[in-house]
């Protein structure tokens, strides 16, 4: 209990450190500094992919097939008092920023190259040599449309510490991965913070480019997991009298699956609705994906250790799998929480990468403890001559061994399409990606549902470490086999001199069983 009361304070404590307003296509900035690079002080102000206004967009709805990029009228920079000191209230231009819009197949037309080094500010000499406006951003046209790159101004008057944007409206032309920089090149203006937002809008509505296919694909996934739901409560309501432990933990991975994908749907609909992430939803969304993924693999695990049908028991290993689950446990709630919550960008920064490498590592850890185990529980159904056992859990194996190849050529296919994808330019399949891991996972939970679904058998089943050769001279009988299938012999018909023991099928079994090991 200690371990697990630790787990459980070290997950919330870092959520409480990473949370903040979760927020989407609606971006905010809040005393956000301009950083020095190059001759330049910049500040990222996002990038999603949008797809062009729609030919026929007409009204104000949400999905009306407009595609904008709009300046909040709330959206300033306010400047130290200090740079004013030599400035009189008469002045007239007295600073500059300019925001600068760019499509990333156009990150080539913006700066420029003076001695062999990169610039984003023209100076006299690059003045000279390419007539670009002096202490402007350096801009040139795209083949595709004269009018971008864009850049919008707005200008510090006399001693003005602050400046603000007017209304200003970005109509999306052409359908891409667009960035936002806020720059100024007036070294006067070192300590420059901008505050405000900008409002990122598709033609159907808020979501982000990558994320728009997502609202769909969860609303399609929660009504495969609903059916596949009605389908084992069918089964389990039919022989609940037979039900085993392992087959309440498999109920409770197919319910969290289900509002799992449930709640990510309202999520991205109420998302694409306003353009913000209610951060209760999206948590509760977030920790249920953990929780539901730590399970999923626990229970493949503990399948693999023949725990509830082979063995009782977890015995000593108990203590360890709870370690390994709750260790998972928060590598997953950390990665989704920064991935969900917080603002969303289309082009992920390399941050990223040290939260993902924990999960990899941990994965790779449950995959290589779950095939020696499947290996151990093989050798031992073989020895014991437990035939229809044997064959099921053949298919197990040779089921994961097919799910563990197609991951590792995913994976590969992965890392190939972001390293050729630098600047997010495939964002319109990126979707895909994560998308994969949610149909493998559901993929592997039919099987695991289809093997070990409720029957007549399944109380038999598990008392078959008892019944040594009787089970297996019944191996025709399906293990699995409904109410129609060939008759189950009763106790009395069975041999007078083997007596039946009820056996522990607690999968989850907190007691270490000494004597089931040493008999193991």
């Amino acid at each position: 209990m200690t371990k697990v009361r630790f787990l459980v304070s070290a997950a919330l404590c870092i959520l409480l450190c990473m949370l903040r307003a979760a927020e989407g296509s609606v971006h905010e900035y809040n005393n956000a500094p301009l950083s020095p690079k190059e001759n330049a002080y910049m500040f990222y102000g996002g990038s999603e992919g949008l797809y062009a206004t729609s030919a026929n967009a007409q009204g104000s709805g949400v999905a009306n097939g407009k595609s904008y990029i709009r300046f909040d009228s709330t959206l300033s920079f306010r400047r130290p008092a200090d740079s004013v000191k030599n400035l009189s209230p008469t002045d007239g231009n007295t600073g500059l920023v300019e925001a600068i819009i760019f499509e990333v197949a156009d990150v080539d037309k913006i700066g420029g190259r003076v001695h062999e080094q990169r610039a984003f500010c023209c100076s006299a000499d690059l003045s000279k040599e390419i007539g670009c406006p002096e202490n402007e951003v350096i801009k040139r046209s795209s083949k595709e449309d004269p009018d971008w790159p864009q850049a919008h101004r707005v200008y510090f008057k006399g001693t003005d510490l602050e400046a603000s944007f007017h209304f200003t409206y970005v109509n999306i032309t052409r359908t891409g991965m667009y960035t936002l920089y806020f720059i100024t090149c007036d070294s006067r203006l070192s300590g420059l913070l901008v505050n405000g937002k900008t409002i990122w809008k598709n033609p159907y509505g808020y979501l982000p480019g990558r994320m728009a296919p997502l609202m769909t694909f969860f609303g399609f996934l929660s009504l495969c997991y609903l059916i596949l739901g009605l389908f084992w409560l069918m089964q389990y309501l039919r022989f609940w009298k037979d039900i085993l432990q392992l087959q309440n933990c498999i109920t409770v991975v197919i319910a969290l699956g289900m509002v799992e994908m449930a709640m990510w749907y309202f999520e991205y609909v109420n998302f694409n609705r306003t353009g913000l992430r209610p951060m209760g939803i999206t948590i509760w969304a977030v920790t249920l994906g953990a929780v539901k993924k730590t399970v999923s693999r626990l229970l493949i695990l503990v399948v693999s250790m023949g725990y509830g049908v082979v063995r009782p028991t977890l015995g000593g290993l108990t203590s360890k799998v709870l370690l390994l689950g709750g260790t998972y446990f928060l590598a997953a709630e950390s990665l989704d929480v920064v991935e969900n919550v917080g603002t969303i960008n289309d082009l992920s920064g390399k941050a990223r990468l040290f939260l993902v490498l924990p999960v990899a590592i941990l994965d790779a850890f449950f995959i290589l403890w779950i095939f020696t185990s499947l290996s151990k529980t093989l050798e031992k159904l073989q020895a014991r001559k437990q035939v229809a056992k044997l064959d099921l859990y053949r298919k197990f194996t040779n089921s994961l061994a097919v799910a563990v190849v197609v991951a590792v050529i995913w994976i590969g296919y992965e890392l190939y399409f972001k390293a050729t994808d630098s600047y997010s330019e495939g964002w319109q399949n990126a979707w895909i990606i994560s998308a994969f891991w949610s149909i493998l996972t559901f993929l592997l939970l039919c099987v695991v549902c289809a093997l070990w679904a409720p029957s007549q058998n399944s109380t038999r089943y598990a008392y078959s470490e008892d019944a040594g050769d009787d089970f297996d001279d019944e191996a025709a009988i399906a293990l699995t086999a409904p109410n129609g299938g060939s008759k189950v012999p009763s106790d009395a018909e069975k041999a007078p001199n083997k007596e039946r023991k009820p056996v522990n099928t607690d999968v989850f079994s907190l007691d270490d069983d000494v004597e089931e090991d040493k008999r193991e």
